[in-house]
C-alpha cells in the first residue's frame, strides 16, 4: 500500500514559527467561527397556596400529576398537591418569551384566573397565553400560587 502524503501547512507572514504539532492546532484556531449563544432563562418562583414553593426556568407544565404530550418536550413538570381534586392533573403551561413569564390554562375543568397586583382579575382563555408580571396571583381551580 502506497504512503499517503501528509500536507503541512505554510505559515503565514507574521506567525511565530510553532512545533508541528501545534501548527495546525493554531490555523484551526483561526478559522474558528464565533456562536453566537442565547441568554440563560430567567428564573421565577412560584409559592403555592399550598405551602409549596418552587423555582423555574425554561418551559413547563403545573397539575395535579403533570405530564407532555408524545411529542412534546418540557423542561420541569411541578406535580401540586390538591386533595380536593380542584387543578387538573395538567392544569396550566408556563414559559418564557423574550425573559418575560407567561402562562396558559391547558383546557382545565375549572379553570384558571391570573390576578395582577394592579388590574382586575382575568379568566384564561384556554390554550392562549398570558404574560404575567412578578407579583401576580395565578388561580388553579381552588389552588394558586404568586410569581415572584
Amino acid at each position: 500500500m502506497p504512503d499517503i502524503p501528509v500536507l503541512r501547512p505554510q505559515v503565514a507572514p507574521g506567525l511565530p514559527q510553532l512545533p508541528d504539532g501545534q501548527r495546525e492546532v493554531a490555523i484551526d484556531l483561526e478559522d474558528t467561527r464565533l456562536v453566537s449563544r442565547s441568554p440563560r432563562p430567567a428564573s421565577w418562583v412560584l409559592q403555592f397556596s399550598t405551602g409549596e414553593s418552587f423555582t423555574v426556568s425554561g418551559s413547563g407544565l403545573i397539575g395535579r400529576n403533570p405530564s407532555a404530550q408524545p411529542a412534546e418536550f418540557m423542561d420541569q413538570l411541578v406535580p401540586l398537591f390538591d386533595a380536593g381534586k380542584s387543578v387538573s392533573k395538567t392544569h396550566l403551561e408556563f414559559g418564557q418569551d423574550e425573559g418575560r413569564f407567561w402562562v396558559s390554562d391547558r383546557y382545565s375543568t375549572n379553570g384558571s384566573v391570573i390576578r395582577p397586583p394592579d388590574s382586575e382579575p382575568r379568566r384564561c382563555e384556554p390554550g392562549r397565553r398570558y404574560l404575567v408580571s412578578r407579583g401576580t396571583r395565578v388561580d388553579i381551580g381552588e389552588q394558586f400560587f404568586v410569581v415572584s
